[in-house]
């Protein structure tokens, strides 16, 4: 694994000192504000106290006026609605979130589809359509999918089925020819945020329903925990009105879940208030299993059931599919370190291509992740599927793997994602031609700094205000962390050993520091055993890190979070 590139954010240091004389709090509080486009005090107002006022209008999403006709509509005429969603942790709970909402205005008239994740692959599928139209369905609300189905739009027209899409990825040259489109990220939309999740764009249409209806807003936020759970899972930025539905959702996790989302926390044995790293690695990998393993409307059966023993029965059942795909994403990951150690070609290349018949469909992109974790590099891991080479891509932090990817397309059957994750699939007599471009567009075009992995950095403390209490109570006042609003990462120099360092379980290390002979403070560095021969013997170094509050025994301290460190003697080589 290459070292890690530390780099610090810049800030306008000007903007920092008004805001710091506006504010009147500690100067390094205002540069992080700065950092994140905070400027001023009534940004700093809103940021520090969300409110569900800050929401916006739904109304003034492009069609949405058209979407919520067609639902009184389907309402006034007793018509049969259908729910669909990809089977990943948007998808389901967008479907969970309308389906829960909506039921008890369209009584055994509304069902929902989740697609086969093996048979039908992602987003609006034919069959999808076919069961609509066989059940009499003539509404279908898709979600978290959609904006590029234009064939299976024309489909769906040709047997009179209406799709309101609400979709959040970006539209591509032609757009689906749905009853209704809703997608901020679509031309001549004016919604003043774009960057909602597919949970998020159903919580909208849900809303503007409400307010058409004279419904109480209180009857839609207890679906919030559904929300913050999906713009956790989809890595969104939670920025402006996604860190409202964070908060406000985060709230509701911690007091009042839906019993599926309190029967998983429960299996999964979390005690304190969930936060967003909770979300992303322990609830949303319970939710995903399903989808990946068997099959997704588990999920959302889960999320919407009321009954104890089908609580009960479905917790456990995606418990134990949570376990078989760690079992299994753990052995392919083990499988594929193996080919990349043994094949000397490979070590040497900018990307990462491999290819085994028999590897689990539904856990390669979480290998292609790991993998990343070992070679810091463009990763895509094949398998067989449907008599072809199916691959799911990842990407490192700069570099967009999917223009990568349609630089290759020639070679390939059919793509799709974004910047840092993608899916493809090719001939299998076509795999090793499409890994040698692939190779050779990456090395054309990768910077050699995205090759490794890069720490940002907010500012530098001293050891006295990283142990500070009234300080570190600011810092978790910038929560819920995320994409756009990550944990602070702060550096402190000039660092040695306290005396009372340890390793812990053979490979992690308990650090006691201090800075100047006077500040001193507590630390956990994971896996980071390697460094303890030279700290114990006195050698001075800097730690990159974050703030945790550490609890035990009734007693609680500020220690450093650890995420790299580096010896004075080795920077002053570099």
């Amino acid at each position: 694994m290459p070292e890690n590139r530390w780099t610090f954010k810049t800030f306008d240091a000007q903007k920092a000192e008004i805001l710091q004389q506006e504010l009147g709090v500690h100067p390094i509080i205002c540069q992080l504000l700065v950092q994140r486009g905070i400027e001023t005090y009534d940004a700093a107002h809103r940021f520090f106290r969300p409110s569900m006022e800050h929401l916006h209008d739904p109304f003034l999403m492009k069609n949405m006026e058209k979407a919520v006709d067609r639902l009184e509509e389907a309402l006034k005429n007793e018509e049969r609605i259908l729910i669909y969603g990809d089977y990943d942790v948007d998808g389901t709970t967008s479907v969970a979130l309308v389906y829960a909402f909506l039921k008890d205005f369209f009584p055994d008239r509304i069902d929902y589809y989740i697609p086969d994740r093996y048979r039908e692959g992602y987003g609006i599928s034919l069959a999808g359509i076919d069961f609509a139209a066989e059940n009499n369905f003539s509404l279908v609300i898709a979600l978290d999918c959609g904006v590029k189905a234009i064939e299976q739009m024309d489909y769906a027209n040709e047997k009179d089925i209406d799709f309101i899409i609400c979709d959040h990825h970006l539209p591509g040259t032609e757009l689906p020819k749905a009853f209704a489109l809703l997608d901020p990220k679509q031309a001549e939309c004016n919604y003043p945020y774009k960057e909602l999740s597919g949970c998020g764009l159903g919580f909208k249409l849900m809303q503007a329903f409400a307010e058409r209806l004279n419904i109480p807003f209180e009857l839609l936020e207890k679906q919030l925990d559904l929300v913050a759970v999906s713009i956790a899972a989809d890595i969104v930025p939670i920025t402006g009105e996604n860190r409202v539905l964070a908060y406000f959702g985060l709230k509701r996790i911690n007091k009042n879940p839906r019993p599926g989302l309190l029967a998983m926390i429960e299996q999964a044995v979390l005690k304190k208030d969930l936060n967003i790293t909770n979300l992303v690695f322990v609830i949303a990998p319970r939710i995903n299993a399903a989808g990946r393993m068997s099959s997704g409307k588990n999920a959302v059966r889960l999320l919407v059931a009321e009954s104890p023993k089908e609580i009960d029965q479905l917790s456990f059942l995606l418990e134990e599919k949570n376990t078989e795909r760690k079992t299994t994403d753990k052995q392919i990951t083990q499988q594929a370190l193996e080919m990349i150690r043994e094949s000397p070609g490979l070590i040497n290349k900018k990307t990462t291509v491999l290819w085994h018949e028999t590897w689990h469909k539904g856990v390669i992109g979480i290998v292609a992740s790991r993998l990343i974790e070992n070679y810091h590099r463009p990763t895509i891991v094949f398998t067989e599927s449907n008599g072809m080479a199916t691959g799911s891509a990842r990407s490192v932090k700069g570099f967009s793997i999917y223009e990568a990817i349609e630089a290759c397309s020639d070679l390939l059957e059919q793509f799709g994602g974004h910047k840092y994750a993608a899916g493809l699939s090719v001939k299998k007599e076509n795999l090793t031609a499409f890994s040698e471009k692939f190779e050779m567009v990456v090395s054309e075009t990768i910077p050699e700094k995205c090759l490794s992995p890069e720490i940002e950095i907010d500012a530098e403390l001293g050891l006295d205000l990283a142990t500070d209490q009234k300080f570190y109570t600011l810092i978790e006042q910038f929560a819920p962390f995320g994409p756009g609003n990550m944990r602070p990462v702060f550096i402190s120099r000039h660092l040695k050993d306290a005396r009372y360092s340890k390793i812990v379980k053979e490979e992690h290390l308990k650090l006691d520091v201090m800075q100047n002979d006077t500040y001193r403070a507590s630390g956990i560095a994971f896996q980071q055993s390697k460094h303890f021969k030279r700290i114990s013997k006195g050698t001075r170094f800097s730690l990159v890190y974050s703030l945790d509050l550490n609890e035990w025994n009734g007693n609680s301290n500020i220690q450093l979070m650890v995420k790299d460190l580096k010896f004075e003697d080795d920077e002053a080589k570099s």
